[in-house]
């Protein structure tokens, strides 16, 4: 029996969002606004729902971003945090982003991240996430973020990764408005794959 082979790739679109966005992004809104205009440039295209993320190094050089792909890739774990964090470690070469403690990068994610984009995070090796959205504002539009560690954030603290949340959380949540309102797809494991405005 032959497999199919599974790649993660980013959207055709993306090469030239990215030759028109910055290289350097030193101030942390900007980092989220970026994030924010890929999830708009997400919906826009098509390619999938209304979530990105992008890892960025301690100088806030873009590294990888990463968009929601579920739809477009048949696949469920293609959430914009892996894409994100799976592109990165390709890029650097390590499974452990950080090698150990000796490197520092950050993903910056439009909204806090689902049960199992979560459970991607210590074991990437990142040291900061900075969240837009809130993990309730995703479930208000009807998506199912899974079973969360209700103190999430002081577990990523206790490994040595710090959090931040509601940056530029308004504007975040336009972008998951607009997706509702629009009758953006809410994919959610064993429920029938509908508009929300049905």
């Amino acid at each position: 029996m032959k497999f199919p082979e599974l790649i993660i790739r980013l959207p055709d679109w993306t090469i030239g969002f990215l030759k028109k966005s910055p290289a350097m992004m030193t101030d942390v809104k900007d980092r989220m606004r970026f994030v924010i205009d890929l999830a708009r440039q997400n919906i826009a295209n098509k390619s999938g729902g209304p979530f990105a993320a992008a890892v960025f190094n301690e100088k806030g050089k873009l590294i990888a971003p990463g968009v929601n792909t579920v739809l477009s890739a048949n696949c469920s774990i293609f959430h914009a945090e892996i894409l994100a964090l799976s592109i990165a470690q390709k890029i650097t070469g390590r499974y452990d982003l950080s090698d150990g403690g000796n490197f520092y990068y950050e993903l910056v994610t439009m909204t806090e991240p689902c049960a199992m984009c979560f459970g991607a995070i210590p074991w990437s090796g990142i040291r900061n996430l900075v969240c837009g959205a809130r993990d309730e504002d995703a479930r208000a539009i009807g998506f199912d973020e899974g079973p969360k560690l209700p103190n999430w954030m002081k577990a990523l603290k206790e490994r040595n990764i710090s959090a931040v949340r509601d940056v530029l959380r308004d504007e975040a949540c336009k972008v998951l408005k607009e997706y509702a309102t629009m009758g953006g797809i809410i994919y959610n494991a064993g429920h029938r794959i509908s508009p929300v405005n049905k």
